[in-house]
């Protein structure tokens, strides 16, 4: 059993004209990331691009727990606004998603891929 991590999901719906400096701010090695990785319970993010809706993204900001971002936001709440407020261009809208937790289970992937059951049969012709 693994740990359980608090994750923040957001929604975005980017200005056609401002996509590459979105990307390039929110993507890996982004400004936002840059700051959340100030704090050590900071665990990572990811942006994810919607194929069927041109401009829409979630990005899912994954904490050691909910009270760490928090704290986060209370110790860099000056650099949060900021930051906050000059990406306010880039964006039609945001919205929070949901405040998540992820199951504290082990994972899936790793699971299928270290138990030889899960490929008994593969390839197999079945007539």
């Amino acid at each position: 059993m693994t740990e359980s991590h608090y994750l923040a999901v957001w929604e975005f719906h980017v200005r056609a004209e401002c996509v590459s400096d979105f990307e390039t701010i929110y993507g890996p090695g982004g400004l936002w990331i840059q700051l959340f990785r100030r704090s050590s319970l900071y665990l990572g993010t990811e942006l994810v691009r919607d194929l069927e809706r041109a401009g829409r993204y979630l990005t899912i900001d994954r904490w050691t727990s909910r009270e760490a971002l928090r704290h986060f936001k209370q110790q860099f709440v000056a650099e949060y606004a900021a930051l906050d407020q000059a990406c306010e261009r880039l964006t039609e809208s945001e919205t929070l998603v949901g405040d998540f937790e992820s199951g504290g289970h082990n994972n899936l992937a790793t699971d299928l891929s270290t138990n030889p059951r899960h490929f008994e049969g593969f390839g197999e012709s079945r007539r």
